[in-house]
């Protein structure tokens, strides 16, 4: 099964942060590859007319802002921009374009981030 997701919040969509479905506000499922792809790229092309910067990982991944769209976060004492995500993902995992059988592989990351104090201090509990 596949899904394409879209994601609005504080971090890129690529880090897949503990919580990071928390910021899914959208999610369609397929049943093949082909029918995942048109609407993910309609989505792609809809989301890079409207905002003014992309940003695209291998695998299906994007982000979308304006340097206008950020939130005040009193925790940090700072503003936090907000990104847009697109995502196409197999059974919930990201597609692994580098594999010889295309299977599905995920992302995994263990370096440390700036991002907002509050889910940084909820996700290490």
């Amino acid at each position: 099964m596949y899904q394409v997701i879209e994601m609005y919040g504080d971090n890129e969509p690529w880090w897949f942060f503990e919580g990071w479905k928390d910021d899914i506000i959208d999610s369609h499922q397929f049943n093949n590859l082909a029918d995942a792809l048109l609407f993910y790229n309609r989505k792609l092309l809809e989301l890079k007319s409207t905002h003014e910067i992309h940003k695209e990982h291998v695998g299906y991944l994007n982000a979308f802002w304006d340097h206008d769209d950020d939130r005040w976060c009193e925790e940090c004492e700072d503003f936090l921009q907000q990104y847009f995500g697109l995502l196409l993902l197999k059974d919930g995992q990201v597609i692994n374009l580098i594999s010889n059988d295309n299977a599905p592989g995920l992302i995994a990351n263990s370096k440390k981030y700036r991002c907002c104090k509050i889910n940084y201090e909820n996700n290490a509990q």
